[in-house]
């Protein structure tokens, strides 16, 4: 009976000793300097001219790479171009090309944002767990120590050796204090490494996840950046007279001294603008004139590609507008400024290249670098309402064309040149600044801003 305890006992050590020093020996073995020395390694094949084969191989392999690569962009490319031709003519088609594949850039560069928080929330807590196994590493290595001398040194049978009770007695008292601790500490062990295994394989899957978007959204891309040159295209073949406007605008950016100097100034003094302005007019009358459906009546006043000027008030668009970029709300309009004032406008935080797209329907009344806005984009959106949007790196509408909600008009850079906004909240990141006026001064665009469950509501 006490010898059949005492096989027990002993087995009981051994398991939990043997599972001990395999997770031991997995999460905090390394290498010391010698290690790599005891074993020499063996040495690739070298080849003619001095190239070990393994290099030649691996040459061959990023070759192999690259020309895949090449003929998947040209293939890419020419689909575009086939589209494009395809659409050439027809501005509906144009039009909602642009808006979908703006959507979808969009829609990709949300789920890469959401993808790269999840990761970083994995990645910290893998390096908390490895971190709670490493400050264990002496309670571990203890515990193994007494274990290993207990194999050496057995305790003794007392049927062989009847006159070592006391011995025994002293070493069942021993185990009988250490198997406790020897399985929580096991327990905790284990519970802790499978945690840790299943972090791993999460953050392998999220890493997975984010190479597939950020591919597809390069594509995404290319796609989208080849509509928006077709459709510059389209509507302006003169370009010495862009130019001049262009020059003439930049004039007018470096006299004016505030928002409202530069909205006059380039409807006053660019024909574009002028004309963009004059449009807004006609179009505020003829609603007036016709007595349009009410919002209600109508499926989706933005279903309709073809329109060249907006189907409703942009009063009557509360509720349906869509915020211009993928982000974040780094600064709310209303809130406390840094200067004793409060904010004119919200801003947005975004990823760097993100595409910025228009909250509206209207005319470009300016587009280009204006003071420590960066570049700067107004929307004519009608009835003395203009958008503001500014921070963005790149600009592709020009002054005087309409544009619809949704279609992509900038893209912001990278975070590296800095605007007044981005400095003035200390981001670090991309910062797009937006600004809904009305009759010169600025108001809360929250009204305008669609819910998110509604959505589906844009055309």
């Amino acid at each position: 009976m006490r010898r059949d305890t005492q096989r027990r006992n002993g087995n009981g050590h051994g398991s939990a000793f043997a599972v001990l020093t395999a997770f031991a020996g997995l999460v905090f073995w390394s290498p010391s300097p010698g290690a790599y020395a005891q074993t020499k390694p063996v040495e690739a094949p070298v080849l003619e001219g001095g190239k070990k084969k393994e290099d030649i191989d691996a040459r061959q392999f990023e070759l192999r790479g690259v020309q895949e690569t090449i003929q998947a962009s040209e293939q890419q490319r020419r689909q575009i171009e086939a589209e494009l031709e395809s659409m050439r003519n027809d501005r509906a088609r144009l039009n909602a090309a642009l808006i979908q594949t703006t959507g979808n850039v969009q829609k990709a560069e949300s789920n890469i944002a959401a993808l790269e928080r999840k990761l970083s929330e994995s990645l910290k807590t893998e390096a908390s767990i490895r971190a709670s196994l490493e400050s264990r590493r002496e309670i571990i290595s203890s515990i193994l120590t007494g274990l290993q001398r207990m194999g050496r040194k057995p305790p003794p049978a007392l049927l062989i050796s009847p006159g070592d009770i006391m011995k025994a007695i002293r070493t069942a008292m021993l185990m009988g204090a250490v198997v406790p601790e020897l399985r929580a500490e096991t327990a905790v062990l284990l519970s802790d490494l499978a945690e840790l295994g299943a972090v791993r394989n999460r953050v392998s899957a999220e890493r997975d996840a984010l190479a597939r978007e950020v591919e597809g959204l390069g594509l995404e891309r290319v796609r989208l950046a080849a509509l928006v040159d077709a459709r510059q295209k389209a509507m302006f073949d003169v370009e010495k007279a862009i130019d001049a406007e262009r020059l003439r605008a930049a004039e007018l950016a470096r006299q004016a001294t505030s928002l409202r100097d530069l909205i006059a100034g380039m409807e006053r003094d660019v024909g574009s603008a002028r004309r963009g302005a004059e449009a807004a007019r006609r179009a505020d009358e003829d609603r007036q004139k016709t007595a349009a459906l009410p919002r209600d009546g109508l499926k989706s006043p933005f279903g309709n590609k073809s329109r060249t000027a907006p189907e409703i008030a942009f009063s009557d668009a509360k509720g349906l507008l869509s915020l211009p970029i993928s982000g974040e709300l780094a600064k709310n309009f209303g809130e406390k400024d840094n200067f004793g004032g409060v904010e004119r406008g919200l801003s947005l935080a975004s990823q760097a290249k993100a595409v910025v797209s228009s909250p509206c329907d209207g005319w470009v009344s300016y587009a280009g670098p204006y003071r420590t806005y960066g570049q700067l984009l107004i929307v004519n959106a009608g009835n003395g309402y203009y958008i503001v949007l500014a921070g963005m790196e790149r600009i592709n509408v020009e002054v005087g064309q309409f544009v619809q909600v949704g279609e992509p008009v900038a893209q912001m850079g990278d975070g590296s040149t800095r605007t007044a906004t981005a400095i003035a909240i200390g981001a670090k990141q991309p910062i797009l600044y937006v600004e809904f006026r009305k009759d010169g001064t600025a108001i809360d665009p929250a009204p305008w801003w669609v819910k998110p469950e509604q959505e589906k509501v844009r055309g």
